[in-house]
């Protein structure tokens, strides 16, 4: 019998508990046991196995009754933090007065020591008898499965990010519920934007690739600005003022891509850098709000949809991909195939290499996807292209 250990890291996005179910239920099949890590990375970092308390809190053996009905909801069954054991700020009170490799590390101006704990993830993963470890996550998450894989452990990536920005996939988990539901509150919020004729101003995320806005764009016909191209603010204002005096009734709107810029302009971040060293990013949607008003003298209406496209349950996409890629990883495990990531290549699934973290997230070819005069997403010449419009 194999065992397989399985977590997930970072933001929540619905699919998630359809991977875990999907991994489960195979693994009853062929005679694999499954071990859920709760708390993402957190799990292998802050567990003490000679604690039944802490082992209570961070490690669940799953099986088929309490994973049953898991994949009727959003969110993830396990839990998820943004540890990042290579870079801990502090350590567990168990690990304290044990040496780990240290380093200082600068961000916003704020030098602090950070401990790499990657020996003692080693020590609780082979504590636990796992054969393989299956990590769901964004760029972060799967940034460290990459360096897990370095030092020998089997590890099975599953990307799950709303900004569809992981390297070497076309898909990510998560992607289609967000756009399905960014595209659902734009539609419901035009009566408000159009009976008070404004222009509204919708916010969804993105720090570094703008794909969850040109696609809310592409299927919404509306304007668009992403992190990938610095925009002309006064011709965006004046193209937004134009639309709304053609629109009979007298509104107009334009989705940002959270890490979206204009020239001159920066979004401002707030708060400490978390555990890969993002800090909150300010609202840049209040602050174009505010161009608007003073620069065309026109009201506004700000929404940000933000956390509301993670929530609920995963659509049929998300659900199809995310079960796809749970019995493909253990299709991986069964062939003892590690150091591989699940991914959508040219439109079919596939196994890639796991992303090398320092090339950085995916980003939009503005090139051939963004039409960076008019502020749209390109529609012409998509024939031969796969289904989401992009290769990996």
């Amino acid at each position: 019998m194999k065992r397989m250990g399985i977590l997930t890291g970072g933001g929540d996005v619905p699919g998630l508990n359809s991977v875990i179910k999907g991994v489960v239920y195979r693994g009853s099949e062929v005679g694999c046991e499954v071990i859920g890590i709760r708390r993402g990375w957190e799990g292998l970092t802050h567990v003490n196995l000679e604690d039944p308390a802490s082992r209570a809190r961070y490690v669940m053996p799953l099986n088929r009754d309490n994973t049953r009905t898991i994949d009727r909801t959003g969110g993830t069954f396990l839990h998820t933090t943004r540890t990042n054991p290579s870079k801990m700020k502090s350590l567990p009170e168990h690990l304290k007065g044990q040496d780990f490799p240290q380093a200082e590390v600068t961000k916003a101006g704020v030098t602090s020591t950070v401990f790499d704990v990657t020996s003692q993830v080693l020590k609780n993963l082979e504590a636990l008898c796992i054969d393989c470890l299956i990590a769901i996550g964004g760029d972060d998450t799967l940034s460290y499965a990459a360096k897990l894989d370095k030092v020998g452990v089997k590890v099975i990536a599953i990307p799950k990010t709303m900004d569809n920005d992981v390297r070497n996939t076309e898909y990510c988990i998560g992607f289609s519920t967000a756009i399905t539901r960014a595209v659902d509150a734009i539609e419901r919020q035009r009566t408000t934007v159009g009976s008070h004729e404004r222009v509204g101003v919708f916010r969804v995320f993105g720090r570094d690739a703008g794909y969850t806005a040109l696609y809310t764009a592409y299927v919404s016909s509306l304007r668009c600005c992403i992190p990938e191209h610095k925009f002309d603010l006064g011709k965006l204002i004046d193209l937004l003022i134009a639309d709304k005096r053609r629109n009979p009734s007298n509104y107009s709107m334009v989705v940002l891509s959270e890490g979206a810029e204009w020239e001159g302009y920066r979004v401002r971040e707030y708060g400490e850098a978390d555990a890969y060293g993002h800090r909150k990013k300010a609202n840049v949607g209040e602050d174009l709000s505010e161009e608007i008003k003073k620069r065309a003298k026109e009201e506004t209406v700000v929404s940000d949809l933000t956390y509301e496209l993670r929530s609920g349950e995963a659509d049929f996409v998300d659900k199809m991909v995310a079960s796809t890629f749970g019995n493909m990883a253990m299709d991986c495990l069964m062939e003892n195939h590690g150091g591989v990531m699940m991914a959508i290549e040219n439109g079919c699934y596939a196994r890639v290499p796991i992303p090398d973290p320092k090339l950085g997230p995916r980003t939009v070819d503005v090139a051939s996807m963004y039409n960076t005069e008019r502020f749209r997403p390109n529609y012409a010449t998509k024939t031969g292209l796969p289904i989401f419009l992009t290769r990996a």
